[in-house]
């Protein structure tokens, strides 16, 4: 069940590619982010999407995956979520921009999406449930990385994207400009077009 706070902007924060740089890693890496003002939005998206994994006979566990879902129902599920009021931003690394990859390019990834983001004491909830050593130390990083301002963000915490649909929603938002990458695939431009409208920002690194 996704918890919501009151008076506070939302964001949910995924991932698609890796940063790796090893001949099988993915050419890209996007980190996006799924922004609400307006927290009852957020609540009945979140409920449309479970609605909606009931009427395909999913259990109520069952995770929205780019990966590992039918494209079908991908698109389905994006017109379905582009009726209500959010924002898209994002990063996009490409990797052969690089002679070498930096260290750090997740965190430093995610700090730089924050830094596009105009943050107003926002509740952050990246993907990711890493061990809670590890969990302060990225936090500590990726605000440090992003010279967050006083009252831009209220808290930021990692989220299990099995308890979190909306989190669910940013891996299909990150997937989907990911996929607009691979120019060699058919679908590529298919998934970004229905989310067009929230688009805001597309940052390339």
């Amino acid at each position: 069940m996704v918890t919501l706070m009151r008076n506070k902007q939302l964001v949910f924060i995924d991932d698609s590619g890796d940063a790796g740089i090893k001949p099988d890693s993915s050419s890209h890496l996007v980190m996006a982010a799924v922004v609400f003002n307006d927290d009852l939005v957020a609540e009945e998206t979140a409920l449309a999407m479970r609605k909606f994994r009931r009427q395909l006979g999913w259990t109520d566990d069952h995770e929205y995956k780019f990966n590992k879902t039918k494209k079908d129902y991908i698109k389905q599920v994006l017109r379905l979520v582009s009726q209500y009021d959010f924002a898209i931003y994002a990063v996009v690394v490409n990797k052969a921009r690089f002679k070498s990859m930096p260290k750090g390019l997740y965190n430093d990834s995610a700090s730089e999406l924050l830094k596009v983001i105009p943050l107003k004491k926002a509740s952050i909830k990246i993907d990711g449930h890493a061990g809670t050593n590890y969990t302060k130390r990225a936090i500590s990083q990726v605000r440090k990385n992003a010279n967050v301002a006083v009252g831009q963000v209220a808290d930021i915490k990692f989220a299990d994207s099995k308890e979190n649909v909306l989190i669910q929603l940013a891996d299909l938002v990150a997937s989907s400009i990911f996929r607009s990458t691979q120019t060699g695939k058919a679908d590529h431009q298919d998934y970004v077009a229905i989310l067009k409208k929230h688009i805001t920002e597309i940052r390339q690194v």
